[in-house]
């Protein structure tokens, strides 16, 4: 016979035989079965069960509920989960190993196998069954309320309760016993909606059955009544028994309609998400011609059972359910975008903004805009997922706009927006670009640069919107261009206004989003660029210029670069990461004129960046590079009030 060492062996196991050390291993592994032999014991097949769901929890979890007087197939669905599972083959059928004329010796040759089986990967563990944690709950199962001839109705809930079947039985006070009506409702909470029609009076018996067990408190006691009107005859409408719409702490209503039913009692109860009855208060008031008015304030998000009866019998269509929302909160949602800004968009430019409502509840969005005449403008929405809308709007006339913001009917912060509109853009005389006008991190400097595009560039200024007061420098280049940073101190989005002669120039603002500062391994400030590439001389138009980025004291982040030409033609950048923290970095330089290199580590400017590479003469070009514009951008004078910040709440 197969041995086994589980346990160190002590003098008291040595003197045992090996029969007895594996009936004691049997004992421990099933405290809860008298096992005591080798044959009776097995005979309904439920302790080859017990014992494979011990080896294996979940393999055979139902044993318990065996049927006994089907020994083979209980002793057959163990035996192949332990040869399909355990690696335990079956040197014995199941039609031997329940007879009780087994030969003893063939069981324990079997059974010996047990104590090093072990479990295969992808077995199929279920559940315990716990047919007591399935609960049965409305008016078919409660002590009073049912009358003859009318349905009664009830759900189980078997969520907790593993996979089974539900059947209903319901007895009436002479005996008779006839099966409910079961429907699944293939729900997250697998119910099920029951239904009977009690025939005569007095006392019912509901017997709930899952798995063939009795769930929690059944049988139930139920005393059918004589009915006093006809509630199959009574109707109700309204937007509380609405599936959706309604939301908590918000109250709500509808009718009920009794005209020809006869004499009865309209009575309301609305059980909540955690099943109580007693958390919804309703008040029903009779409006006159046979119709009342229920009005209630539901307290809870959730499913809530809306329950109505007349003269005792639930009405048609009875229970609703009615899923009732987060409550609404517009003080939540927040808007931003360029397309609320209140100056510097110009017509015939497409506007955008984003609406924010996670968090805020259950509501309605709803997005007006009106244009100067006060009519309203076409808009364009997107759902973007996650409680996040994009709207679009294309004005064609210029003055001032209203972009109104209600969630559930109420504004949200900062509604309505005002919006002025400019009129078409015309000839630009500079641009701008560089991260800083998209993105940003709070405490480092923000960097973006404006060149010169005509020859008569005006003044200049420049002023930043946000969250926070932002400092901001420029720092005239002399070649026609600056560099111009700011520091914002607050996470948020920015409106970067970058004028000339007091007007935004075409597509200013620009929006940064600003992130809260990274961890602390993060050093912009250590890393390096070099190579001929960010030099001012020695390169060939249409030949790869490289250089190098050095990360390796910067800490862990993105590396970003962006480059232009002289002309506002972005040029691509190939990056190879040399995987040691360096990069090899190259672009092809097209015509023999200045190029400019920004270069960003975590969304910050790298010490130097922007490079400008403009030397006197390109290899393999006889070209002079053009001399400085006559009127380059700060040898104006440069507008320094347009660096009051507007802190907005």
């Amino acid at each position: 016979m197969p041995m086994w060492d589980e346990e160190e062996e002590t003098e008291e196991s040595k003197q045992k035989t090996p029969k007895q050390r594996l009936l004691g291993w049997i004992q421990n592994k099933l405290p809860e079965l008298p096992i005591t032999n080798f044959n009776r014991d097995w005979q309904t097949g439920k302790a080859l069960g017990a014992l494979v769901d011990s080896c294996a929890p979940g393999l055979c979890p139902d044993w318990d509920s065996w049927d006994q007087t089907k020994p083979v197939d209980n002793a057959r669905e163990a035996m192949q989960q332990a040869d399909d599972w355990l690696g335990v083959p079956q040197v014995i059928t199941p039609e031997e190993i329940v007879d009780p004329n087994v030969d003893e010796h063939s069981v324990m040759t079997y059974l010996s196998q047990f104590p090093k089986a072990k479990l295969k990967p992808g077995a199929p563990l279920r559940p315990k069954l716990n047919p007591k944690k399935a609960r049965a709950y409305g008016p078919g199962v409660e002590p009073t309320g049912n009358v003859v001839m009318k349905k009664a109705v009830f759900t189980v809930e078997t969520i907790s309760a593993g996979q089974g079947e539900v059947l209903v039985y319901v007895e009436d006070p002479a005996g008779h016993r006839e099966e409910a009506k079961v429907t699944a409702n293939n729900d997250k909470n697998r119910t099920y909606s029951v239904f009977y029609v009690p025939k005569v009076t007095g006392q019912h018996k509901v017997t709930v059955l899952f798995a063939g067990q009795h769930i929690s408190k059944s049988p139930f006691e139920v005393d059918v009544g004589m009915a006093q009107g006809d509630s199959s005859k009574v109707t109700a409408q309204g937007p509380g028994l609405e599936p959706a719409g309604n939301i908590a702490n918000k109250s709500t209503y509808f009718d009920v309609y009794t005209a020809g039913a006869g004499v009865g009692e309209v009575e309301v109860v609305i059980m909540d998400p955690s099943g109580r009855k007693d958390t919804v208060e309703s008040t029903v008031e009779d409006k006159g011609n046979s119709s009342y008015r229920c009005t209630y304030k539901p307290v809870q998000e959730g499913q809530h059972i809306v329950y109505i009866t007349f003269a005792g019998g639930q009405i048609s269509k009875s229970p609703y359910t009615v899923h009732v929302g987060e409550a609404c909160n517009p003080s939540l949602c927040r808007a931003k975008g360029r397309g609320l800004q209140p100056k510097g968009l110009r017509v015939k430019e497409t506007a955008e903004f984003k609406v924010y409502t996670k968090g805020a509840g259950t509501g309605d969005l709803k997005v007006t805009i009106k244009g100067p005449k006060g009519l309203e403008e076409p808009c364009k929405r997107k759902d973007l997922g996650d409680g996040v809308y994009s709207y679009e709007y294309y004005p064609t006339t210029p003055g001032n706009y209203i972009i109104t913001i209600t969630w559930g009917g109420h504004h949200i912060p900062r509604s309505p927006f005002e919006v002025k509109i400019g009129t078409e853009a015309g000839p630009q005389q500079v641009r701008a670009w560089g991260l800083g006008l998209e993105s940003g991190v709070v405490g480092k400097s923000a960097d973006f640069v404006v060149e010169a595009v005509g020859d008569d560039v005006g003044t200049l200024g420049f002023a930043v919107d946000g969250p926070s007061p932002a400092k901001i420098e420029c720092d005239d280049k002399g070649d026609g261009s600056c560099d111009v940073r700011y520091w914002p101190t607050e996470p948020g989005e920015y409106a970067v206004h970058v004028l000339c002669e007091n007007e935004d120039i075409q597509f200013s603002p620009f929006m940064a989003e600003i992130i809260p500062a990274p961890g602390k391994d993060f050093y912009s400030d250590k890393v390096k660029a070099y190579g001929p590439g960010l030099q001012s001389s020695g390169l060939s138009v249409g030949k790869p210029a490289e250089f190098t980025v050095d990360a390796k004291l910067g800490g862990k982040a993105p590396l970003k670069i962006q480059a232009q030409d002289r002309d506002g033609n972005p040029v691509d950048v190939q990056v190879k990461d040399n995987g040691n923290g360096t990069y090899s970095c190259s672009y092809t330089p097209r015509k023999p004129i200045k190029h400019t290199v920004m270069v960003s580590w975590g969304g910050v400017n790298i010490p130097e960046s922007p490079f400008r590479v403009s030397g006197d003469l390109w290899m393999g070009h006889a070209h002079k590079w053009p001399p400085p514009i006559e009127k380059t951008l700060f040898s104006l004078k440069f507008n320094f009030e347009t660096f009051c910040i507007l802190k907005l709440g």
